[in-house]
């Protein structure tokens, strides 16, 4: 058995709107919004009586997807945690860019904000982290040449 690909990450969000707008603002497309519930989620899972509103975004050339899920039911009673770079566990979402700078200035009219500075890593690429809504990190990555 081999794996063959990565077919999405999963997002859970707060404010579900203003999140997909983040995300779209990126360049992602939405491939469509569905309500969730019912035992056979349940049982995946492992919560009960879950209700819960997925948006599926996909990456431009089709090879990845973000899946932003919002729970009505139930919720997490502890809130948004504002976590660091080097915080324990899954941290950010890498996306290739073309155009860091003219990527960075919209997202940042949408809430979104840098971490560090944009940097020039060996004349290979422009990185950088930038903190989205509700806490989420992204990386983007512009192939310099």
């Amino acid at each position: 058995m081999k794996v063959q690909r990565i077919d999405h990450v999963g997002v859970i969000v707060n404010d579900l709107p203003f999140v997909k707008a983040f995300f779209l603002e990126l360049g992602l497309r939405e491939l469509g919004e569905t309500e969730v519930k019912g035992k056979w989620v349940e049982q995946i899972i492992d919560l009960n009586d879950v209700k819960e509103t997925v948006v599926m975004l996909e990456v431009p050339d089709g090879e990845a997807m973000i899946e932003l899920v919002k729970f009505h039911f139930p919720t997490d009673d502890k809130g948004i945690q504002q976590n660091l770079p080097n915080t324990l566990g899954l941290r950010h979402i890498a996306f290739a860019v073309k155009d860091i700078e003219g990527i960075v200035a919209p997202l940042k009219k949408r809430g979104g904000e840098l971490i560090g500075q944009v940097q020039n890593y060996e004349d290979i690429y422009k990185l950088c982290y930038i903190r989205g809504p509700e806490g989420i990190i992204l990386e983007l990555a512009e192939k310099i040449g």
